[in-house]
């Protein structure tokens, strides 16, 4: 079997790009949960991100293609500047206090007196060692759950008459109702909400290498996309999803990996220990980075005109109605990328399992990549031909639809490993390539990578912000289930609306526009591979008619 060398490095590349993102990218937003950062304010982190990713995007994907000199080394800067981000995230210290284990067994909730409000309020504000959270009793016939206030004792959390209060006294008559001695229940409490955080170095640090691991992420993924439809040549673009997989599975590989060891070093604790997983990070982006260098980066002829080819392509109607229900999408999936494992995590603490629960967090992404993308990537291309752009997103609507909404109805972390393997795929995986091949579709000529970061940038950046901040608010007003439901109906309406638009306008618009642009591509190829001579050897082949 002869092996195409061109397609392997490219394979390999996005084996071991997204096996480094893998065992770090995941776990970054429950980090800053740990870190002690509320979903309010982590939405609000996830919208700011977007804002810059959108300028920068397509600014950067500009000059990839104007500095066809320099495409490799601009592309390798951001495959080291990912992994350095993502690595360096991890080594920040915990500024919030630790919740000793040994302190959250045999407490009764009638033990504890109700806080003084004007106190408690003073001490908050000071940040003088005061934070609240909510904690869950799980007895045996009966769990509920409290708002608890918790005055440290140099540095570590104790359940105890004598450092912890209840804040509601609606809720400590219903715990003298509901049951007068809890002494055998377990106690599970939520990380704490610690407001004096802001204030430290540790959280804007964290800020930083985020935004900046985030940004050389996404710009690497438009780069690699590129790169590959160039390898892949002219009409081949259905082979995509075939060189994507390895992405997929890389990514699922670490992050299960990764997930067994986070929870084997911690010992089980609440608080999780991440540095072991960051040595393979770093070899994995030393040999992405050999991988790099074996690339060949074919592209067109830079084009002087990218952005009037832009502009002239962002004034077709149907790509324009496209763009948004790309953004509708990158809405939906800002939940899985952000606020899924906290989902995960406040469902483990309600049900008792917190001691494994980045060993679920990890088969969860397992699960999301082995059971659905790489069986959607591979198959991507033949949807896409049969369907067509718009009926395989429309699809990708119905499925985002089913999946939160089953996931609201999960009362197990467990029952979300079925969920993802079904549809995840089918979702994420069949909607990315489908945004991808389009934008390869209808981009001019030598401007390919503008079109990816434009296109792609509605989705992860545009879509994510507004999706970010719509979800961070909703989940810290009515809770993960209700948000997962809401944005079900949401994907639901998206597939409705797309369909109307698709059978009342857009039904002859988008095919004759890409038709058209594709024709057009093939005159500037041939006409680039015209081998034009001199006057003179004109001339000489020319036979002249006598007078």
């Amino acid at each position: 079997m002869k092996i195409n060398y061109t397609q392997l490095y490219i394979k390999a590349h996005y084996f071991f790009f997204f096996a480094s993102c893998g065992i770090t990218y995941p776990y970054i937003p429950v980090y800053g949960r740990q870190l002690g950062i509320s979903p309010l304010v982590l939405g609000i982190i996830c919208t700011i991100f977007p804002i810059l990713h959108l300028i920068a995007k397509p600014a950067f994907s500009f000059l990839v293609d104007y500095f066809g000199n320099w495409r490799k080394l601009i592309f390798m800067v951001f495959v080291i500047a990912t992994g350095g981000s993502y690595i360096i995230i991890f080594f920040l210290p915990l500024p919030s206090p630790m919740l000793l284990d040994q302190h959250l067994k045999n407490i009764s909730c009638t033990s504890l007196s109700y806080c003084d409000m004007e106190y408690h309020a003073s001490e908050i504000a000071s940040c003088n060692g005061t934070i609240d959270t909510t904690c869950h009793w799980i007895c045996k016939d009966t769990n509920f759950s409290m708002r608890l206030s918790f005055y440290t004792n140099q540095n570590k959390v104790i359940v105890s008459p004598n450092f912890t209060c209840l804040l509601n006294i609606n809720e400590t008559l219903l715990c003298q109702k509901i049951v007068t001695n809890n002494y055998n229940c377990n106690i599970v409490c939520d990380n704490f909400e610690n407001q004096c955080i802001f204030t430290s170095i540790t959280f804007w640090i964290f800020i930083l290498l985020w935004c900046l691991g985030d940004f050389s992420y996404f710009t690497s993924l438009v780069i690699s996309d590129t790169i590959c439809f160039s390898i892949l040549g002219q009409g081949k673009q259905s082979n995509y999803g075939k060189q994507r997989l390895w992405a997929t599975i890389g990514y699922g590989i670490a992050a299960c990996l990764s997930g067994y060891m986070i929870d084997l070093w911690s010992h089980k604790g609440i608080y999780k220990t991440y540095t072991p997983i960051l040595v393979p990070v770093a070899i994995f982006i030393c040999i992405d980075l050999i991988c790099c260098i074996k690339l060949k980066m074919s592209f067109k002829s830079g084009s002087t005109t990218i952005i009037k080819d832009v502009t002239m392509l962002l004034k077709s109607k149907s790509v324009i109605i496209f763009l948004c229900f790309v953004i509708f999408s990158g809405m939906l999936n800002s939940i899985k990328r952000t606020f899924l494992l906290w989902y995960v995590e406040d469902l483990a603490v309600t049900t008792n399992y917190m001691s494994n629960i980045k060993l679920i967090e990890g088969l969860i992404t397992m699960t999301e990549t082995f059971g659905g993308e790489v069986i959607s990537f591979f198959f991507s291309g033949k949807i896409i031909d049969k369907l067509g752009y718009t009926y395989t997103l429309i699809s990708c609507f119905v499925c985002y639809a089913f999946r939160l909404g089953l996931i609201s109805l999960s009362t197990i972390p467990w029952w979300i490993l079925p969920i993802e393997l079904l549809l995840h795929g089918p979702s994420y995986a069949i909607c990315l390539t489908t945004i991808t091949a389009y934008a390869n579709s209808v981009a001019p000529p030598g401007s390919s990578a503008t079109v990816q970061g434009l296109i792609q940038g509605m989705h992860d950046n545009f879509g994510f912000l507004i999706g970010n901040l719509v979800v961070g608010v909703s989940y810290e007003k009515f809770g993960g289930t209700i948000t997962m439901r809401i944005f079900s109906v949401f994907a639901a309406l998206s597939a409705i609306v797309y369909f109307l638009f698709h059978v009342l306008y857009l039904k002859h618009k988008t095919s004759e526009y890409i038709r058209s642009v594709t024709d057009f591509s093939f005159i500037v190829d041939l006409r680039n591979n015209i081998e034009w001579r001199k006057p003179d050897d004109a001339q000489k082949h020319c036979v002249i008619a006598g007078t």
